[in-house]
C-alpha cells in the first residue's frame, strides 16, 4: 500500500503541489454539441476536488476522459502523468459513475470479490464492507437491494482496488442522511491515507463539507477555481433580509445590490458588501424592520457563476 504521496510514481508538481490528474487544453465534442471547450484542469494529489456544474456543463464527460473511456478531439488527459488507458495506470484507479450497470443476481460480497480480483492488491472483504455500511447487506442480491443500498454498493466497488485515485460521479444519490454522513467520512479517511478524490455532485452543501478546492464548469468551460471560500468570496458577498415597503425594482437601484427577490412578507437581497447597502436601505425607508446580515454561500456563488449561461450545450453532461 502507497502510505505517502512522495511514494507515488507517476506524478508532476505544481503550484499547490502534487498532480495526479489533469486536463490539458482538452475539447470533446459529440456531433455538433460542444461538451468541452479548451479546458484546463488539475486535481492535486491527497485532495478532494469538486468538480461543479449545472446539468449538462460537461462534468461526466471530463470524468470520463481522465478514465480513458472515451477519447478529447484536441488536448491531452492525462492521470499520473500518463495515459487514462495505460492498464498500470487504471489499476491505480476506482470509478463510481451514474451509467453502467452490474448483475442483480449477484450477491453483494460476490460482487465485492469479483471486483476486487482485477487489482494487485485489494482492500480485505471485511473491510470494504464496513467502509460501505454494507455488512448486514453482503449476502443480498444486488436485485433485492433498494436505490440507496445499491449506491453503496457501487461506491465499495469502487474502493475495493485500494485506489490511489477515485472518481465519485454523484455518489450520495438517494441516501439517506445517515448514509451520506457516513460516505463522507469514509471519504476523509481516504484522504488521510494519501488518496485523491475527484469529486462530481449537485448538493452543494456536499461540496463545501469535502473539498478542499472547487472547480465550477458551465457550457463545457471552467469558469471559477479555488478553494469553497474562495470561491464563496468571488461572487457571494452577503445576504440582506428585511421587511421594506421598497419594491424589488426599487432595491435593484440601490448601488452595490446585485439581486434581490421577495421572500414570504421580506425581501432577500445579495450585495457584495452589507453595510452601504444596508445604509441605504434605513435611509430610503425609514419603517423597515426585521433587518438580518450574514454570509452568503455555496449555493449563492454557483448560481452567480452559472446563471446567466443560456442553454446548456452539453446533453450527455
Amino acid at each position: 500500500m502507497i502510505s505517502t504521496l512522495e511514494e507515488m510514481p507517476g506524478i508532476e508538481r505544481a503550484g499547490f503541489g502534487t498532480v495526479v490528474a489533469s486536463l490539458e487544453g482538452v475539447s470533446k465534442n459529440y456531433g455538433e454539441v460542444r461538451a468541452l471547450r479548451s479546458v484546463n484542469f488539475t486535481v492535486g494529489a491527497g485532495q478532494v476536488v469538486a468538480l461543479l456544474g449545472p446539468n449538462g456543463a460537461g462534468k461526466t464527460t471530463a470524468v470520463k476522459l481522465l478514465l480513458g473511456l472515451i477519447q478529447s478531439d484536441s488536448g491531452h488527459a492525462r492521470v499520473f502523468g500518463g495515459d487514462p488507458t495505460n492498464l498500470q495506470n487504471r489499476m491505480r484507479a476506482g470509478a463510481m459513475l451514474q451509467v453502467g450497470r452490474v448483475p442483480e443476481t449477484l450477491r453483494v460480497r460476490e460482487h465485492i470479490d469479483l471486483f476486487s480480483s482485477y487489482y494487485p492488491k485489494p482492500l480485505p472483504l471485511e473491510e470494504v464492507l464496513a467502509a460501505a455500511g454494507l455488512e448486514k447487506l453482503r449476502d443480498r442480491k444486488f436485485g433485492d437491494l433498494s436505490g440507496g443500498q445499491r449506491q453503496r454498493t457501487l461506491f465499495a466497488l469502487a474502493i475495493c482496488g485500494d485506489p490511489d485515485l477515485l472518481f465519485l460521479d454523484e455518489p450520495t444519490v438517494g441516501l439517506d442522511v445517515e448514509a451520506r454522513r457516513m460516505l463522507w467520512e469514509e471519504i476523509r479517511r481516504m484522504v488521510d491515507r494519501g488518496k485523491t478524490v475527484l469529486l462530481t455532485t449537485h448538493y452543494l452543501e456536499e461540496a463545501d463539507a469535502l473539498a478542499d478546492r472547487i472547480a465550477v464548469i458551465n457550457q463545457g468551460a471552467i469558469t471559477a477555481e479555488g478553494t469553497p471560500a474562495e470561491i464563496k468570496a468571488q461572487t457571494s458577498g452577503k445576504r440582506i433580509r428585511c421587511i421594506t415597503a421598497l419594491g424589488v425594482a426599487d432595491l435593484l437601484q440601490i448601488p452595490g445590490v446585485n439581486d434581490a427577490r421577495q421572500d414570504r412578507e421580506g425581501v432577500e437581497i445579495h450585495a457584495r458588501e452589507a453595510e452601504p447597502v444596508a445604509r441605504a436601505l434605513l435611509a430610503r425607508d425609514p419603517t423597515l424592520s426585521g433587518l438580518e446580515i450574514t454570509s452568503a454561500g455555496l449555493e449563492e456563488a454557483f448560481l452567480a457563476l452559472t446563471q446567466d449561461s443560456g442553454a446548456s450545450t452539453d446533453r450527455r453532461n
